[in-house]
């Protein structure tokens, strides 16, 4: 995988006195260690190996504990998301609707199987478990925007028009 850590104008560069600081501001929120991790994801696109025991730390927790809640929810990555995020719905309706067919067609056309990046930055391709638009299935979501009775061709074409 490609380590384009900050390339991505979504996201800020790794910053611990960032991350601290947003630890901090949410510690008084009731339950705060999911919020904090979530808000140092969008702000920097991952949960760096760093941000662990700055977020034990301010709330705390062991290192264990943090551990086993970002590797327990599926949302949380470990590593900076390619200039996309691809995700395609692999649960019972979607599958039903050939989804696993779509999973292999865009793994072989863009170079990356789910839970990947493509090699040169492009798109992070991740599987979910639902997605709620089981009505149009297969589902899909690009960049958090929904797609439903999605092809590959359809894919790829979206693909080509955020310069992916």
């Amino acid at each position: 995988m490609t380590d384009h850590e900050g390339a991505d104008a979504r996201f800020e560069k790794w910053d611990p006195g960032v991350a601290r600081y947003l630890a901090a501001s949410m510690a008084d929120m009731a339950g705060p260690c999911l919020p904090i991790l979530h808000a140092l994801q969008a702000r920097f696109g991952y949960i760096h190996r760093e941000a662990i025991p700055i977020v034990a730390d301010v709330l705390n927790l062991s290192r264990a504990e943090v551990v086993g809640i970002v590797s327990f929810y599926h949302d949380f990555r470990d590593t900076p998301p390619g200039d996309h995020v691809l995700r395609l719905c692999r649960a019972e309706s979607c599958q039903a609707m050939g989804a696993e067919a779509l999973v292999a067609e865009l793994t072989d056309r863009l170079g990356a199987a789910p839970g990947s990046t493509a090699s040169d930055g492009s798109v992070t391709i991740d599987s979910v478990y639902c997605l709620g638009n089981c009505a149009l299935s297969p589902a899909a979501m690009l960049d958090g925007r929904l797609l439903g009775r999605v092809t590959p061709e359809r894919v790829m074409a979206l693909l080509e028009g955020v310069g992916a």
